[in-house]
Order: C-alpha cells, then sequence, then structure tokens
C-alpha cells in the first residue's frame, strides 16, 4: 500500500515539474518577443533620429543640409554667411589681405560654396 502512495507522489511531483518547466518556457519565449519588439522599436526611432540630425548642419546659425554659403570680407576678415547672404554662419580668423589675389576678388564679389565640405575645405586650407 506504501508503494502505491509513493508511485502517486512521485508520478505527482513529475507532472508539477512538467508544468512549471512549461509555464517558464512560455514566459521565457513570451519575454524574448516583447524584448526583440521593443530592441526594433528603439532601432527605428534611432534611425529616425539620425536622419533628422543629418538634415541639419550644427553652428551659429542653422542651415539646412541644402543650403549653399557664401564667403565675404567684413573688417578685413573672412565671415561665412548662409544662402541669404545676411546671415552669419560663422565668423573666422582669416585675413582677407593674406588671400591670393584671384580669391580675394572672389571673395569680394561673395565666394558661393555649394556644401559643407567645400565650406570645411576652404577653412581648413586657410586657418591658421
Amino acid at each position: 500500500m506504501n508503494k502505491k502512495y509513493g508511485i502517486g507522489f512521485f508520478i505527482s511531483a513529475i507532472a508539477a515539474v512538467m508544468i512549471l518547466s512549461g509555464a517558464f518556457q512560455l514566459s521565457y519565449y513570451k519575454a524574448k518577443q516583447q524584448a526583440e519588439i521593443s530592441d526594433s522599436t528603439k532601432e527605428n526611432k534611432q534611425q529616425q533620429a539620425d536622419r533628422s540630425e543629418e538634415d541639419l548642419v550644427a553652428a551659429e546659425g542653422t542651415a539646412l543640409k541644402e543650403d549653399c554659403y557664401y564667403l565675404m570680407e567684413v573688417n578685413g576678415y573672412i565671415v561665412v554667411y548662409l544662402s541669404d547672404k545676411q546671415t552669419p554662419y560663422e565668423y573666422t580668423d582669416i585675413l582677407y589681405d593674406e588671400l591670393p589675389a584671384v580669391l580675394r576678388e572672389e571673395i569680394r564679389n561673395g565666394k558661393y560654396l555649394e556644401n559643407t565640405e567645400e565650406l570645411y575645405g576652404f577653412l581648413e586650407n586657410y586657418s591658421s
């Protein structure tokens, strides 16, 4: 008689362990799926933020990526203006008189630079 109860208890214990492990497996997979969904949502938000940051250039003035720049002389120094030729984008320490004559003539008329790569290339070449 004790063997019958022992076997029943053993089978009950095995069934309880199986039910508990099944419940754990289900909760584990649900949590894993939710984590994957939240990771992909975070990645999408990050990509959108990166795209919106690419559209803007950080400096004193705000310029869109499509804007162009003009170099002009003010009080003997080179100043970078936005495409409207009225909004200063950046003040430089480049002396107008130290530039080559051809470049001074271009700057006197407002030297056009199409993008930020050209602008920073010029600034790197002529900054001290």
